[in-house]
């Protein structure tokens, strides 16, 4: 039986060689202009351009992946971006070839806002959703009126209401809704007061607000372990499947052997002990 890894590996090879004989042309015609043009087809064809928000993201990438890629002729270029709209952007207009930071719910939804197509070819790993505090040592002692910072974004702020809810502090009208907002709360006892706000701000809102719901890779770009949060997302079966963060791409690239490299490399089992060694905490796990 044929792995996907041989099938990865075989077919990259046929890529390969098929750029060489189309530009190569025979030895007694073919000067310095066709062996350009083969060099830069065959540079082109062996190169993997990935869109990443810094970290996890882009640090994985670059100190995992790129290393086991250029083990099967693969160079893995990584091109970091700070927030959740423009690696989409970038993919679907072809300037990168995926692209790793998002979950699938997010994905969906901004396909669906967006009408685009971009699709998943495989789940990688989870980072659990925290509620952090510079102000206050757990929940158990809220006050009411609080002020509490969430995501703006549609999938992240169900997420993070989610979270409150597992917590006690509000229920939502239908407790199921991945993407709730502050309108579909049914109670609210201690009369948080919400504040929607991007992502990637929600670090800095520490010192303005009692609490802020930070997503995991902007927690671990800011410095914050998963271990400082005062409430940690619930990592069962359901959590995992719905917000495993994947490698994205379009449809026409779904089965490119780069990329099914990619995340052969990332759902390996040295992969997971890859984790385990770089972020002991648990803030990033496996998916797979």
């Amino acid at each position: 039986m044929i792995t996907r890894k041989q099938f990865a590996a075989a077919a990259l090879g046929i890529l390969l060689s098929g750029s060489l004989v189309a530009c190569g042309g025979g030895a007694q015609d073919s000067g310095s202009t066709d062996a350009a043009s083969t060099d830069t087809t065959t540079e082109q064809a062996s190169t993997l351009i990935v869109a990443a928000t810094p970290a996890p993201h882009a640090e994985i990438l670059e100190s995992f992946a790129a290393p086991k890629l250029a083990e099967q002729g693969i160079t893995l270029e990584v091109r970091e971006y700070t927030d959740y709209v423009q690696p989409n952007v970038a993919t679907s207009e072809g300037e990168v070839d995926a692209n790793y930071f998002q979950h699938i719910n997010y994905l969906d939804n901004y396909n669906a806002e967006n009408g685009t197509d971009l699709t998943s070819a495989g789940s990688i790993h989870y980072e659990p959703f925290g509620v952090y505090s510079n102000k206050h040592d757990d929940l158990a002692s809220i006050e009411d009126g609080a002020s509490v910072a969430i995501p703006n974004d549609p999938t992240n702020e169900g997420r993070a209401l989610l979270l409150l809810q597992q917590e006690g502090l509000i229920t939502l009208t239908d407790p199921d809704n991945l993407e709730a907002t502050p309108k579909d709360i049914a109670t609210n006892d201690h009369e948080l007061k919400f504040q929607e706000v991007e992502a990637a701000a929600l670090p800095r809102m520490l010192d303005d607000v009692d609490y802020a719901v930070i997503n995991g890779n902007y927690a671990i770009e800011a410095g914050l372990k998963i271990t400082d949060a005062v409430a940690i997302e619930s990592t069962d079966g359901k959590a995992v499947e719905q917000y495993a963060n994947i490698i994205c791409t379009t449809p026409d690239k779904l089965n490119d052997p780069r990329i099914v490299a990619l995340v052969e490399a990332l759902q390996s089992d040295d992969f997971a002990q890859y984790l385990e060694t770089t972020y002991p905490d648990h803030s990033v796990l496996p998916a797979v």
